[in-house]
């Protein structure tokens, strides 16, 4: 059988950067191949090369044998190739059934169309355990649930090689598990799977082979169980990667942040945070762990002054907080700064240049002028030198902030609120969909500001993370705060029935 993906000396330019550099990879029918490497390393141009969104300048794609030319999606589509995106392309206000029509809707009666998904639907469930509602609305589902949606899209069209680019970004740790569950069933039955993503862990339970790509090129292929995290690591970033956090004892100070019976209610009106207090010293971290969706966001978003709270009190270094100071804007100047769990909707314009997007809030600063008007060289140097503090790749604040990968993307979010020399930092998913050098690199900027006499107060699904790099774990369920421990005197086991609700 001849391999489902051959790519040959492929190149790819977008005017002076040089994103794929003779780039060779076999893929073998029936696998599960996993590719990683830093942000901007390649890997996500390679595979808009492969679905037909980009054309190479040069080089060869074959096809389970047959050189193709894929000029575009529905080329690729042709050749029996699907791609599930990180940000998933769904109409929010359809069904199931309506998304996985668009686009193969057989003809100008819709009936038949429609008898035809629901039959495939039905087969999807039975042999890949593929269940769901087929006339539910996409935007009533889990996010795991709508991934499953692509998938199925993808399967309809005939999809025989499956690319998913940073499947787990978005999903908890019990519905990255059932993903993996998915794709080791999809591989069973005949189809090969492209896994493109940052978490060495997830590359070494779930591949067969692993390619390792840096700066453009292809640096290595191999058989999975013949490598490790640590030499995979090593050869991402071509240099020695420390994968766990190294930080001496704290030595917490006052309280900065206090946190007294407070209850948030979402947008109609369902409490999603219930009766919580505690407070953050300066000098510690301390993260919160639970499974998303139990009131952490909204938690965060109301000591950032972004929601209303309904009851309870939030006080700043010993000053209780009266409604006029809840704004995102006072509190920036009163020293507390928020790193938002989702940067492209909170923390970024994507179609600003980086230079703006790395002044967001801090526009009226006398370091970019003073009155009405801005000095763009002033805020292009400061984001310049942002940028080579904190390296961010390319170094170009000129760039669209939307031309930048995801985890240079959070590296000017860090950069930009990190710099400011906050007294509290919040801090959510801080790195979420971003590389393992970029982790390294953050995790030792956050222990940095912690022995700098910092309050950090950390929300993050990664519970490895959570452990890591705090002084102090709460325990998130339902909106209340289910418990209290110190890392060194727990383990993922006991955080994990404390996260469910189960006292430990």
């Amino acid at each position: 059988m001849p391999p489902a993906i051959e790519l040959v000396g492929v190149n790819k330019s977008f005017g002076p950067v040089h994103a794929n550099k003779d780039v060779n990879l076999t893929v073998e029918a029936g696998t599960i191949h996993g590719i990683v490497g830093e942000n901007g390393a390649g890997k996500s141009t390679l595979m808009s090369i492969l679905y037909g969104f980009y054309e190479a300048d040069t080089g060869e794609i074959r096809v389970k044998g047959e050189r193709l030319r894929l000029r575009s999606s529905a080329d690729a589509i042709a050749a029996g190739i699907g791609m599930v995106h990180q940000h998933f392309m769904l109409v929010d206000t359809l069904s199931v059934v309506e998304n996985v029509m668009l686009g193969a809707e057989g003809g100008q009666l819709l009936a038949g169309g429609e008898a035809k998904v629901r039959a495939e639907l039905a087969r999807f469930d039975r042999d890949y355990g593929l269940t769901i509602d087929p006339d539910v609305l996409v935007e009533d589902l889990s996010v795991g649930l709508q991934q499953r949606v692509e998938i199925i899209k993808a399967l309809y069209r005939g999809a025989e090689i499956l690319i998913l680019d940073e499947p787990t970004a978005v999903l908890t740790p019990h519905e990255a598990q059932g993903l993996f569950e998915l794709l080791r069933t999809l591989k069973a039955r005949g189809v090969t799977v492209i896994l493109i993503t940052h978490k060495l862990h997830e590359i070494m339970a779930a591949t067969d082979y692993v390619s390792v790509m840096r700066r453009g090129e292809m640096v290595a292929t191999v058989p999975t169980a013949e490598t490790s995290p640590a030499q995979l690591a090593d050869l991402m970033v071509g240099r020695h990667v420390l994968l766990h956090v190294e930080k001496g004892p704290h030595r917490p100070g006052e309280p900065v942040l206090s946190v007294r019976n407070l209850s948030v209610a979402d947008t109609l009106g369902v409490m999603r945070v219930v009766d919580v207090s505690f407070d953050v010293r300066a000098g510690e971290i301390v993260g919160i762990a639970g499974v998303a969706g139990n009131g952490q966001s909204e938690l965060l978003e109301a000591i950032a002054g972004m929601r209303p709270i309904a009851t309870g009190s939030i006080a700043l270094a010993g000053r209780t907080l009266e409604a006029d100071d809840r704004d995102p804007h006072r509190l920036r100047k009163m020293g507390l700064l928020h790193v938002p769990e989702d940067r492209i909707r909170m923390g970024l314009v994507p179609a600003f240049e980086a230079f703006e997007s790395a002044a967001l809030g801090f526009t009226d600063d006398p370091i970019y002028g003073t009155g009405p008007i801005m000095s763009r060289p002033r805020m292009i140097e400061d984001a310049q030198r942002k940028m080579e503090m904190y390296d961010v790749r390319p170094p170009a604040p000129r760039l669209k902030t939307a031309n930048f990968s995801g985890g240079n993307q959070q590296k000017l979010v860090l950069a930009r609120e990190i710099e400011r020399g906050p007294r509290v930092l919040l801090v959510g998913q801080p790195t979420r969909g971003v590389d393992i050098g970029a982790i390294e690199f953050i995790h030792k900027r956050l222990i940095a500001l912690r022995d700098q006499g910092v309050a950090i107060l950390l929300v993050s699904v990664e519970l490895d993370e959570i452990m890591s790099l705090s002084d102090r774990i709460l325990a998130m369920c339902g909106g209340r705060i289910t418990g209290e421990r110190r890392p060194e005197e727990t383990n993922e086991g006991e955080l994990g029935l404390l996260m469910a609700g189960v006292a430990a």
